[in-house]
Formats: C-alpha cells, structure tokens, sequence
C-alpha cells in the first residue's frame, strides 16, 4: 500500500517547467516519423561506396534512391537470408500507431498536471523503448541464423551489430542509431526532467500548515 507521503507526492501539480518539458517531448515524438532511428552500412571490395540501409518507425529505406535495398537482398538471396521488405517486420506496422499514442498520452499528462499522470507515460515509455530494442536485436539475430540450407553460398550463422562494426565474410559492417533514436532518447529525459523538476520543487517548498479547526 502506499504511503499518504507518496500519494500526496503522486497527487502533486506539476510546474510549469515539466509542463513545458511535456509539450517539448510530444514535439519530439512528431519529429520521429520523419528521420531514420538507425542506419546500417555495409562496405566491401566490390562496394567501396557501401550500401545503406537506413530503418525509420514505419519504412526501410535504402541508398542510392532505394538501389542499395535491392541490391542487399540479391546478396542476401545467395547467402539464403530472407529477403528485406516492410512487410517481414512486424514492427514497421505497430510501431507508428505506439508513438502516435504516447504522444497523446505525453499531452494528456501536460494537460492533467499530475506526478502520476507524468510517472505512467514515463513507464509506457520505458517500457516501449526497452521492448523495442529487444525486438530489433533478435530480429537481426534471426536473419543472420535464419539460413536457407540450399543457399548457393554457405556461410556460418551470424548476427549483425546492433551498434558498432562487425566482419561478416567480405563485409563490413557498420551499424548506429540515427536522429530518430536521439530524438527517443530525448523524449526520456524530459521525461525525467519533469519529474526530477518537480520533486525538487516539492522538497524546496514549505508545506503551509492546515488552519486550526
């Protein structure tokens, strides 16, 4: 059970600092529809430019006026991986609609003023943040274990990097968050910010006894 301290604590308005730090963290979450939360880069003798490939919330888009998708996927036809198409990540589909939401829910606790209000879209958050880079990371896990067994090159099993660079055959490979992720990144510590702003406001400011009765 809770606390009458932490309930009178969970009641509190928030100032008009973390309602701006609110109103700031929806504007980020709109920016991320138009940039790329993470690029990969693959170099080899034969591509000395590299193909890129750079993953939005609800598209792959690749280099070269979309040349570089289709030429990875021919690539990876040889190895026997799966091909790259929208359509295979179930997360280019739900992702959109999530961050559309907790925008709304980031507005709704500007709008509420509460610490609570604040504290459930910061967990939503975290939450969604966590489950999202889980997902991204076996997904490139099961494309690189996912191998056709008649692919007309073998190679052994594999994962690209998350994040950094990795040696795959004649590849290398190059992987990092773009603004998009910054921008999710942001959205979390003014999240925090809001929070921290507001306990802080509470223990700096003395409490007004109750008139006698």
């Amino acid at each position: 059970m809770q606390s009458s301290s932490t309930r009178r604590f969970l009641d509190q308005p928030i100032d008009w600092r973390s309602r701006l730090m609110l109103v700031v963290a929806a504007g980020l979450l709109v920016t991320i529809y138009f940039v790329p939360l993470w690029n990969m880069t693959m170099f080899a003798p034969q591509y000395r430019d590299g193909l890129r490939l750079d993953i939005y919330a609800y598209t792959l888009t690749g280099g070269n006026n979309g040349q570089d998708v289709r030429e990875i996927n021919v690539l990876n036809h040889y190895i026997g991986m799966h091909e790259l198409a929208d359509t295979s990540f179930a997360e280019l589909q739900w992702m959109p609609f999530v961050i559309g939401a907790l925008g709304l829910l980031v507005l709704r606790a500007a709008v509420h003023a509460t610490v609570a209000s604040v504290m459930d879209v910061t967990m939503l958050f975290v939450y969604f943040g966590a489950f999202s880079l889980w997902s991204f990371g076996y997904k490139l896990y099961q494309y690189g274990h996912d191998l056709a067994p008649d692919a007309a090159v073998k190679v052994p099993p594999f994962m690209p990097p998350m994040f950094g660079y990795r040696q795959i055959a004649n590849f290398e490979v190059y992987s990092y968050p773009r603004a998009g992720t910054y921008a999710m990144l942001g959205v979390m510590l003014l999240l925090a910010g809001a929070l921290v702003s507001t306990w802080w406001q509470s223990r700096h400011t003395p409490e007004v006894p109750a008139p006698a009765g």
